[in-house]
């Protein structure tokens, strides 16, 4: 093993120690403004605890243009179903296994901690003579993972360079010149409600209606596989299971799925109450709409599993307790028929998949939406529609096509602010810069991508004119998951590369 990859790794262990779940990086924000300032660095930090450490030139360099080497200090945390660890108080354990190192049973932030540890080698190598660069500012910033607010509150001044690195990329051989821009919205749905009568023993029963096991994925990335989405089959299976037996015969309850705005969303679960007399009908018809579903599904999303199962009343008052009067044992609300078939066409009709494929890169998802959740909340139904694109008009576009659907139903919706693509320019200097380097050190050129997936790369640029930039780094499987793992030959091949584009800057 290379000695700075050693060295890389224990400093690794050493920020895993540091609890920096998103936005909440204050303690590790500290440890990084400390050790800065430990070793006779400048350093500074914002209001949002955005970490900037400046690392003069070595000798030789005095004259060379500054270079920004970014990360983000916070980590995606997840764990196994049996795992006790506390991701805010317990340090991460780290297992090596032949050429990787994994967690036990938990994510182990190696994005974007590695870009961390990668920083503060490179900046004490330096100090120590041990190698040559140019001045350098280590900008480290908060709460990438879940809203890139860290990015997007980089007030003017706070950095010098025009030169960056981003260190948040996770196939070492791979340059990433151009990434996704994103905008989440939030559709609200009043409801109107009934109460539905059910004195006589046999009329209504209630049952709940679920669809699992799909493969999900993240929206960015994995859009394009075409995997099922369980917000739109639960309300396609509810949509046919009505049209067979009548809207007065199904009434809906409650209706639930996904989980968060960047996953495709693969469970989701509706509560009904259903007219025992169709019962029979019911079943035949699920079983009609299992089938199609496996079939069409089956490559995509082979562990597809549609439930159809009677629940007690019990039940019913339990998950749905704020919806149903607790003055009344012989009542249930349920949506009105009007309330339910403008939330079926609604989630029917917002576009979820691909959208358009880009006209200039072969195989790139240029524009796509991903229906990610959905929630009944008290008197509304709220969803959540996550778009992206490379393009910067397209990103409007999609966001302008689901507003225009919601309202026809006589929803509402929220856009957040979002955060804009980073458009790629195959004319760099510093992709060429970079990819002489690349193919001079390793005999092999690099791989150019651009990526359908946020990077903070999109807001710096938008926000600091004149930035040159790219994204790159080692090789990180499964991140975000317990399964997390970093492969070890890879942060030397960044390292190696890292000192030797340095060297053209001499």
């Amino acid at each position: 093993m290379h000695p700075k990859t050693q060295q890389i790794l224990e400093v690794f262990e050493e920020i895993n120690k540091i609890p920096r779940r998103s936005k909440h990086e204050e303690q590790i924000s500290t440890w990084l403004q400390e050790w800065g300032r430990s070793r006779g660095f400048e350093v500074k930090a914002d209001s949002l605890n955005n970490v900037l450490i400046k690392v003069p030139a070595t000798a030789g360099y005095e004259n060379s243009p500054m270079l920004i080497l970014q990360g983000h200090m916070d980590m995606v945390c997840e764990k196994c179903k049996d795992s006790v660890h506390d991701f805010s108080r317990d340090p991460i354990r780290c297992i090596y296994d032949g050429g990787w190192m994994q967690g036990d049973g938990t994510s182990i932030g190696a994005d974007d901690g590695i870009a961390l540890a990668l920083g503060l080698v490179l900046a004490e190598a330096g100090k120590k003579g041990e190698i040559g660069h140019p001045p350098l500012e280590l900008l480290f910033t908060v709460d990438e993972e879940t809203g890139l607010t860290g990015a997007r509150g980089l007030e003017t001044g706070f950095f010098e360079g025009k030169i960056l690195l981003n260190l948040d990329s996770e196939d070492e051989g791979i340059f990433v010149i151009g990434c996704a821009g994103g905008q989440n919205s939030q559709i609200t749905l009043p409801v109107e409600w009934e109460l539905l009568d059910f004195k006589e023993e046999n009329s209504f029963g209630f049952f709940r209606l679920s669809v699992e096991g799909l493969e999900g994925g993240h929206s960015g990335t994995e859009i394009n596989k075409q995997r099922a989405n369980g917000i739109q089959l639960l309300s396609l299976a509810l949509n046919k299971l009505r049209g067979k037996l009548g809207i007065e015969n199904v009434r809906l309850v409650l209706l639930n799925g996904g989980s968060v705005h960047n996953a495709i969303p693969n469970t989701a679960e509706a509560f009904i109450a259903l007219h025992r007399e169709k019962l029979e009908k019911a079943e035949e018809a699920m079983s009609d709409i299992r089938h199609a579903f496996k079939a069409e599904y089956a490559k995509t999303d082979p562990g597809l599993i549609l439930n159809f199962e009677e629940i007690s009343r019990e039940i019913i008052f339990e998950v749905a307790e704020d919806k149903i009067p607790r003055e009344t044992v012989s009542h249930v609300r349920v949506f009105s028929p009007e309330t339910e078939e403008k939330l079926i066409e609604l989630i029917l009709g917002l576009p979820h998949g691909v959208y358009r494929m880009s006209e200039t890169i072969h195989g790139l998802v240029e524009t796509s939406n991903n229906l990610a959740t959905v929630r009944t909340d008290g008197n509304e139904v709220i969803i959540i529609s996550s778009q992206r694109s490379s393009s910067n008009f397209r990103l409007a576009e999609i966001s302008g096509k689901v507003e225009a659907i919601a309202k026809l139903t006589g929803a509402w919706v929220e856009h957040e602010p979002g955060y804009p693509a980073w458009e790629p320019n195959l004319r760099s200097e510093l992709l060429l810069k970079c990819k002489q380097v690349y193919t001079g050190t390793f005999g092999k050129e690099p791989k150019i991508e651009v990526i359908h997936a946020g990077l903070e790369c999109g807001i710096i640029g938008s926000t600091h004119e004149g930035m040159e930039m790219i994204s790159f780094g080692p090789t990180i499987k499964d991140a975000h998951s317990p399964a997390e793992r970093i492969f070890i030959p890879s942060i030397e091949k960044v390292w190696i590369f890292l000192e030797n584009l340095f060297k053209t800057y001499c």
